[in-house]
């Protein structure tokens, strides 16, 4: 008897969460093909591309029922109990040791080898070879890691019930384009779960809007050519605002007198006032001189539980390859390694309660009836999230923390 309940329990286990549980996946199948050829097709043809080019691209694709937040036809969108994407879980783990090691000693190799691509993209753009190198080992291992999936059939199931069905249909519109144009390879029409191609990991439009080609060949290959996706990597950055004369952050040692509350992109300060409030580098080594009167902001990922910083506009550049303070804090650090040599963070990465995502976003519907700004109930633990439990934490007499636990739970749902 104890054995079966077990079996079932597991099974239950193993089913997805939400939505993508109880329908009728041939009739959704069918759905699907029908809205591809009757909503697809017409917005494909009208930014021209072919007919071939068309049904090439979904001759063998079906819904891929494996893919994350997925909102079939008469579902209701209900938020992920788990969280899967790395650059949102617990900020020590993003860390891990093989992940910082491995991309910073197979950078040092790449910055040797392709030291001449380096040196001119950062000529023309102003972005350091090293943060280049950075991104380019978070994203694709230096292009080693295999891509698993088609995009049509990722950015297809996507586009079609997904909780950001618009945008992802808008990117498979762009990838059309992108075969339709001839850009990539034969075969090479493979991309991350969420659509990313390339070496780089471009969405589509992105690849439309900022690849380049980097070795004078005419096209800009981001599959196969390691100077065009260094040339992209920085044009894209420059793009996005990248401020040559300042560097992307200072770890930090932030005294208890500080709040944790003050995090964040919307506050400001210029370093010399930081310091003026006991904030110093976590080094003990002196801000550079021409950083002091620039604009900085406080981060602390894990609040009073890991390491704390001050970040220059240029993170919040790094943001825009991807959303996840996480990410920016791991290129930055990273491409650090890589130039300079430098080691772990001082600040050690504390233990956080593994937390349900549902959870969280239950703690942040707790924090907006009490009238904080949390970004939106989501389960995903950002600034403005962070910063509230700090503000909630301090209106209460508690000491501030600036980070969501099991035990606050019970009084937020309240």
């Amino acid at each position: 008897m104890l054995f079966r309940l077990l079996s079932l329990l597991m099974i239950l286990l193993a089913l997805p969460y939400g939505p993508a549980r109880a329908v009728d996946r041939a009739k959704v199948e069918r759905q699907f093909q029908q809205w591809l050829v009757q909503d697809i097709w017409p917005e494909a043809r009208a930014v021209g591309v072919l007919r071939p080019t068309f049904d090439a691209a979904f001759s063998k694709v079906r819904l891929n029922w494996d893919l994350p937040d997925l909102v079939p036809p008469g579902s209701k969108a209900t938020l992920p109990r788990r969280q899967r994407q790395a650059e949102f879980g617990a900020p020590g783990r993003y860390f891990n040791r093989g992940s910082v090691d491995g991309a910073t000693s197979m950078g040092r190799r790449m910055a040797k080898r392709h030291a001449s691509a380096l040196q001119q993209t950062e000529r023309r753009t102003g972005v350091p070879g090293r943060i280049i190198l950075a991104i380019w080992g978070r994203e694709s291992g230096y292009g080693q890691v295999k891509i698993p999936h088609n995009v049509f059939e990722v950015l297809g199931t996507k586009g079609f019930m997904s909780r950001r069905a618009d945008y992802f249909r808008q990117e498979l519109i762009a990838a059309l384009q992108i075969a339709e144009a001839g850009h990539a390879p034969e075969q090479a029409m493979r991309s991350s779960w969420a659509g990313a191609l390339g070496q780089p990991q471009f969405m589509p439009s992105s690849f439309l809007k900022f690849a380049e080609d980097g070795d004078g060949d005419g096209r800009a290959d981001i599959w196969r050519s390691e100077a065009d996706t260094i040339a992209s990597i920085g044009g894209y950055l420059a793009r996005h605002g990248w401020d040559k004369t300042r560097d992307w952050g200072f770890e930090v040692s932030v005294p208890a007198s500080v709040s944790c509350a003050l995090e964040g992109p919307d506050q400001g300060q210029s370093i010399r006032e930081w310091e003026a409030l006991g904030i110093h580098r976590g080094s003990g080594r002196a801000f550079p001189a021409h950083e002091r009167d620039g604009v900085a902001y406080l981060m602390m990922p894990a609040g009073r539980n890991g390491p704390a910083f001050l970040v220059t506009p240029n993170f919040y550049v790094l943001k825009e390859y991807n959303k996840s303070d996480l990410y920016a804090l791991f290129v930055g650090h990273v491409g650090d390694r890589i130039q300079f040599g430098v080691q772990d963070f001082r600040g050690a990465w504390g233990w956080v309660d593994s937390m349900l995502r549902s959870d969280v976003a239950t703690m942040q519907r707790g924090l907006e009836r009490r009238g904080h700004d949390v970004g939106g109930a989501d389960g995903l633990a950002g600034f403005k999230t962070r910063r509230s439990i700090g503000r909630w934490q301090e209106a209460t007499g508690q000491q501030a923390t600036c980070f969501p636990s099991a035990a606050m739970k019970a009084d937020l749902s309240r």
